[in-house]
């Protein structure tokens, strides 16, 4: 663009660093996106588009009057984000959530990058923080070692890595449907599409014990060199996204009142009997081919994933299109090391966005890429664009990371109106469904304000 002299500098082409490479270049600012895969992979990827979907392909709830992820879902769409608009032309069936067909959404997402005339990409890993220029960390969970390093040197911080796990993927035709059924926990979902969302397997109370004890004997991954850290728990995982063996170690009955909870499912092959527990797989591509396991991330090693999970009644001689892993997930403690525009405080010339921030999810991280491309975006043009109001999803979360949460016991967090400012009953006890839409009310109106 004419006049414009300073380019801003992304490091990570994945849901942060892609969202905040499109706001930046729509306000008219050069974009360089360096991107070291597929040059250099890491353990969860396969390619080398941007925005690939490693784990679930679910960006969960899309209702946006009474759920947190779902008002996010609208400021995102609200401020012209690409991640969400991709995702919407490639959506799937899945009652009330929001499902991608992930490999076509990586795809679009791709294109639109590379195709903008603003932004370019410059395949390579980036090993040191840049002491000049203005620059977005965006390296997700996946972090190289090498930047890792770099950031622990700058920061002091030790404590950066925990562990994220994936879930196995089922080939459809390989499912036995005279165990199996469709349907959509309490029925959500109009369209057979949206019925056909969700497949249930159920268990009685025998396969259930028997299937615990497997996933308590199954040998486990090890970690990698570099991986473990020196804390008295090793693994620190985010609750959001547990193993199973790990639920399954916290107590017998923490899976089936987990992923494995049997209500708001009706089993028509036998109507009268109530399932002690239900396995759910959820569509995973626009074809139907493919389910993935709901819930059940793990870090058994991949032969004795396949034996466990044949317990499933209806998996029995199931084909895994992908099985389960294991990997590291780099996050800071931001709170200690980020100001309100996400910038690093020893180093203000480079910022932080997406799950390395300490936000967990697609959506919180494209989120977060969304508003640091805007801020980034703003500062080169001459200008101080303010964090979006705490009222907003947006704000919330940053609000959070830069400063809400408690450092010293800091982990990362999905979205939640726990987040938020309390809403003020005026004297009277709200119901939750009318707590929740005053909730949203509130923070579309703030978010419409900080757009205008």
């Amino acid at each position: 663009m004419t006049g414009m002299r300073e380019a801003l500098h992304i490091v990570g082409g994945g849901m942060a660093g892609s969202e905040a490479a499109w706001q930046a270049a729509e306000a008219g600012v050069p974009v360089v996106i360096h991107e070291m895969r597929p040059a250099v992979g890491t353990f969860a990827h396969r390619t080398g588009d941007f925005a690939e979907m490693v784990c679930s392909n679910s960006f969960r709830s899309d209702d946006d009057t009474q759920n947190a992820v779902g008002l996010l879902h609208w400021e995102m769409r609200a401020a012209g984000g690409l991640i969400m608009a991709m995702a919407d032309a490639h959506a799937l069936p899945a009652g009330g959530a929001l499902a991608v067909d992930r490999d076509p959404f990586a795809r679009a997402v791709t294109g639109r990058l590379r195709a903008h005339p603003l932004i370019r990409v410059e395949p390579g890993e980036v090993t040191e923080l840049p002491r000049a220029g203005h620059w977005i960390i965006a390296t997700g969970p996946l972090t190289s070692d090498g930047l890792a390093q770099a950031i622990r040197a700058e920061t002091g911080e030790e404590a950066l890595a925990f562990f994220d796990a994936i879930a196995p993927i089922v080939h459809f035709d390989t499912i036995d449907l005279s165990k199996a059924w469709f349907q959509s926990r309490y029925d959500k979902g109009e369209t057979e599409a949206e019925r056909k969302a969700y497949l249930n397997c159920p268990m009685d109370r025998a396969t259930y014990e028997a299937f615990i004890d497997a996933i308590l004997a199954a040998p486990k991954t090890e970690f990698h060199a570099g991986e473990a850290t020196s804390a008295p728990d090793p693994t620190p995982y985010f609750d959001g996204c547990l193993p199973i063996e790990v639920m399954a170690e916290r107590g017998r009955e923490t899976l089936r009142h987990g992923p494995m909870k049997p209500v708001g499912l009706t089993n028509p092959h036998q109507p009268d009997v109530k399932p002690h527990a239900v396995v759910q797989l959820r569509r995973d591509n626009a074809l139907g081919t493919l389910y993935n396991i709901v819930g059940f991330q793990t870090k058994m090693k991949h032969g004795a994933q396949a034996q466990v999970f044949r317990m499933i009644p209806g998996l029995e001689n199931a084909a895994f299109a992908r099985l389960g892993g294991i990997h590291r997930n780099t996050f800071l403690n931001s709170p200690t090391l980020l100001d309100d525009q996400m910038r690093l405080r020893s180093r203000p010339n480079i910022r932080f966005a997406g799950q390395i921030t300490g936000v967990e999810g697609y959506v919180e991280s494209a989120a977060m890429g969304l508003v640091a491309g805007r801020m980034a975006a703003a500062e080169i043009r001459g200008a101080t664009l303010p964090p979006p109001p705490r009222e907003s999803a947006m704000g919330a979360l940053i609000h959070h990371i830069t400063g809400g949460a408690e450092a010293k016991t800091f982990q990362p967090m999905n979205v939640n109106f726990g987040l938020f400012p309390p809403i003020d009953a005026k004297g009277g006890r709200r119901g939750r469904k009318d707590r929740y839409r005053a909730y949203t009310d509130r923070a579309k109106a703030a978010f419409r304000e900080w757009l205008g």
